[in-house]
């Protein structure tokens, strides 16, 4: 496999990292807490610049209108909970301070998915990535792993305009390059293939490397892509990937609806109607396991890219 890793990190840690990095580098960044300042990493942003902190408390839906208000002022916010209170609990105002007038918001949430595991169904959003790519002027980006991550969390702060971030609580391979510029709304090429293109997005990258490489063992070549940026999606490599393998699978730890899988499709009927096979959670809720259990039981890992491959295949 062209892509190895030595070490696992949290994508949450990156998230820290990044956010630690903007204390130094961009003194407009200010940073709002759920509190759950610890399961955000956002430890070091405070020892560095503890007068851009603010905990809010568990009043998630008071951050939001706390960051609009801070934007106004110059101020680059980035809220931090999990995901499932970064959006579902906060969805109106997010909606109605934030997206509709085109606030620089960050909103950054952690335990996405279903690999937060013992948590339980309760925390384990997996509408997150429909509900915010469907808000106009919305960008919604959903990194690999620790580093892309954190480059994710300085590109951002660049960026203007709300974002969505979103990263998970599991310790996952690093293997993504370290000096590797992050350009929002633009894939990656991992790996050339000729007979079927894999599109995948935060932990099932790495999946779906692992499945490409048993494959290609079989005899199958398979193209993996990594769509990090789900809004905008980078229609250009998709459709330059398609062009050659005829073939699309897409890889998610998200619900079927809603999410990149759905984007990819309503892009091709469009531009260039081509059969897909998704792997995604199909319409249901999760439950309380390890994440390995979960992945598995729900059909969003290696093994599941592959049968979808060899599905589309047949």
């Amino acid at each position: 496999m062209k892509y190895t890793y030595t070490e696992k990190k949290d994508t949450r840690s990156g998230f820290g990292a990044g956010l630690a990095e903007l204390a130094d580098k961009n003194p407009n960044v200010v940073a709002l807490c759920a509190d759950l300042i610890g399961s955000l990493k956002m430890e070091k942003f405070i020892e560095k610049a503890p007068e851009r902190f603010y905990q809010v408390g568990i009043a998630e839906a008071n951050m939001m209108g706390l960051a609009a208000g801070l934007s106004i002022t110059g101020k680059i916010p980035f809220t931090g909970t999990f995901a499932n209170f970064s959006t579902s609990r906060v969805y109106d105002q997010i909606r109605q301070s934030i997206a509709y007038s085109g606030k620089n918001v960050k909103i950054c949430a952690s335990h996405a998915g279903l690999t937060l595991g013992e948590d339980g169904a309760t925390h384990q959003v997996l509408e997150d990535i429909g509900m915010m790519k469907m808000l106009p002027g919305m960008t919604v980006i959903n990194p690999c792993d620790y580093n892309q991550t954190k480059a994710a969390t300085l590109a951002i702060a660049d960026h203007d305009g709300p974002v969505y971030l979103r990263f998970g609580r599991p310790t996952v391979p690093v293997f993504m390059p370290e000096d590797m510029p992050f350009e929002i709304g633009k894939g990656i090429l991992l790996q050339e293939g000729t007979d079927v293109t894999i599109v995948a997005t935060g932990h099932l990258v790495w999946e779906s490397l692992v499945a490409a490489d048993e494959l290609e063992k079989e005899g199958i070549s398979c193209e993996v892509i990594n769509i990090h940026t789900i809004k905008p999606l980078d229609e250009e490599i998709i459709l330059k990937s398609v062009e050659k393998t005829g073939k699309i699978v897409t890889a998610e730890e998200h619900n079927y609806l809603g999410g990149l899988g759905e984007s990819v499709a309503g892009m091709l009927a469009r531009k260039r109607p081509t059969r897909q096979e998704f792997v995604a959670v199909n319409d249901t809720f999760g439950e309380s396991a390890t994440p390995a259990e979960l992945m598995k039981k729900y059909k969003i890992d290696a093994e599941a890219v592959k049968e979808a491959v060899k599905r589309i295949l047949a």
